[in-house]
């Protein structure tokens, strides 16, 4: 399975506290946890942009995705099984987001790029994401192709 953090055996409590820190060192603030179904499905928080704007950022992991992926490849699964294996997705979509924000975070204090850039289709307007929002409209809001 080429599944980066498949086998991970983090607990998802540790690995969230994690996320959280690097996103407090950052400047993050207000920082809520969101469930559903008595599984953690997002993050969210707030952070202050350089123009003094603050906006919501909602990072969603989607454990139910990862669940999928690992279970087209057990062929015949043994009692108990897949049990394991929704722990599993939730372990590993969390520890998932830890690296990508992780990665995020570095690359800005690195000024490679800056918050905006990577945070842009996670910013919440309370009720979905600014991808879902583009999404919803079929991407129609985006500029048209150069050359085209």
């Amino acid at each position: 399975m080429n599944i980066k953090n498949y086998t991970s055996s983090v607990p998802v409590e540790r690995t969230i506290s994690r996320i959280e820190q690097v996103l407090a060192d950052a400047g993050a603030s207000g920082i809520i946890k969101d469930y559903d179904a008595g599984k953690l499905v997002a993050l969210s928080f707030k952070v202050m942009l350089p123009t003094g704007r603050v906006v919501e950022v909602r990072l969603p992991a989607n454990h139910e995705a990862v669940y999928q992926s690992l279970r087209k490849e057990i062929l015949r699964p043994r009692r108990g099984t897949l049990d394991k294996l929704r722990e599993q997705s939730l372990r590993t979509s969390w520890k998932l987001m830890q690296d990508w924000v992780e990665v995020q975070i570095s690359l800005i204090k690195m000024q490679q790029v800056d918050f905006m850039q990577v945070f842009l289709p996670y910013v919440w307007d309370g009720r979905r994401t600014f991808y879902a929002a583009l999404k919803e409209q079929n991407y129609l809001a985006l500029p048209e192709a150069c050359g085209t």
